[in-house]
């Protein structure tokens, strides 16, 4: 690699990280404040917070990284012709395939990274959120919702005890999970504690009631000495089926039978799936589009605003088109083809652009010293 393209990459680099950095925090932030209610009103330790708002950095991370390099790559191209460093370039021979060399080299790390977090870190990620979530409800239940208090666990599941008692025991346990209106279940007991078996999290009541409505103004009403419910069924998930998102690449891509079976979770299987393969090429159109727009040599007279202004409207069309496209495939199947021409498509036509403005340029003689 020549020094001016070790210059064009540690240039492009260090506008990508800064980029990638700046960005990443700022959406991190503001997810962040959202989890605040870890800390005041479930009580949770700063250490569960960060744990709990790190765990969504990769899957951040993976949005981002091709929105920062598209953005540093521009900035680059445009600083480099901004000091007349590209015309100086073009004067001295430097051909632009020389000049897309650092930047596709940054461009293909960037895919890899993406590409790793896509298949590796983010079904990972989205388990160690899942499975945190039910500690943290279950630790909130055990320890920390105050007595004589109704606490909203979430919207539509309430919890509420009369007193505990030095052992630990909960008196006079209320709770009600009304989060799916046509199964509503209210229960009443006596006295409840928390147990912990295998890993997991359980709710034990003694001497209580259950109440289940089955229909307007009708319930049933189930009395019982003991009766353990597992915390684990009060996360978010709708259902004991794995979610597509949490599933290793491995399982997406050998479904269950079960999956097959059912149209609407192989559909999202199939979405999940193409999402995580197709997604990481778009750091190459990223690249690409913006070395096509500003990767020639202009003079400072000539404005870049507009090439730069159709650079940004064709890659967030191009990235429009290539999410559309993969929710599509939910209930069109067909639809996968043009998850793929989308972002190939894209990158194809990128490359031609640059070439062909190569070929039909004018030849630039190099400009030699004169012998002594």
């Amino acid at each position: 690699m020549t020094r001016i393209e070790r210059y064009v990459l540690r240039t492009a680099t260090t506008a990508f990280l800064a980029g990638l950095v700046v960005l990443t925090g700022v959406i991190w932030i503001t997810q962040a404040l959202r989890q605040i209610d870890l800390l005041t009103s479930k009580g949770q330790t700063i250490l569960i917070f960060l744990l709990m708002t790190g765990l969504a950095l990769p899957s951040l991370v993976a949005i981002i990284a091709p929105v920062a390099l598209f953005a540093g790559t521009l900035y680059t191209l445009n600083k480099l012709n901004g000091d007349s460093e590209l015309v100086v370039m073009a004067a001295s021979g430097v051909s632009p395939a020389t000049l897309l060399r650092p930047l596709a080299l940054l461009s293909v790390a960037v895919f890899a990274v993406v590409a790793t977090i896509y298949i590796q870190l983010l079904p990972r990620s989205f388990v160690a959120i899942e499975n945190l979530t039910t500690f943290v409800r279950a630790d909130f239940i055990s320890n920390f919702a105050r007595p004589g208090a109704f606490s909203n666990l979430e919207q539509g599941f309430v919890f509420h005890y009369r007193e505990r008692t030095q052992d630990g025991a909960l008196r006079g346990v209320f709770m009600q999970d009304r989060r799916d209106l046509a199964h509503v279940s209210t229960y009443i007991a006596e006295a409840g504690k928390t147990l912990e078996k295998d890993g997991e999290s359980y709710l034990q009541l003694s001497k209580g009631v259950l109440l289940r409505p089955h229909s307007a103004g009708d319930s049933a009403m189930v009395s019982f000495d003991d009766y353990t419910i597992d915390l684990a069924q009060f996360a978010n998930a709708v259902s004991s089926i794995k979610r597509p998102r949490e599933r290793s690449t491995a399982e997406l891509l050998a479904p269950d039978a079960k999956d097959q079976a059912d149209p609407a979770v192989a559909g999202h299987v199939r979405e999940e799936l193409l999402d995580r393969l197709a997604s990481p090429l778009y750091a190459l159109v990223a690249g690409l589009f913006a070395f096509a727009a500003l990767g020639e040599a202009r003079t400072t007279r000539q404005g870049r605003g507009l090439a730069i202004g159709a650079a940004i409207l064709a890659f967030v069309g191009v990235r429009m088109l290539g999410i559309a496209a993969t929710t599509l495939t939910v209930g069109v199947p067909q639809a996968a083809i043009f998850v793929w021409v989308i972002p190939i498509s894209a990158i194809l036509g990128a490359l031609a652009m640059v070439f062909r403005r190569t070929l039909l340029a004018p030849p630039v003689r190099r400009i030699l010293p004169s012998p002594a």
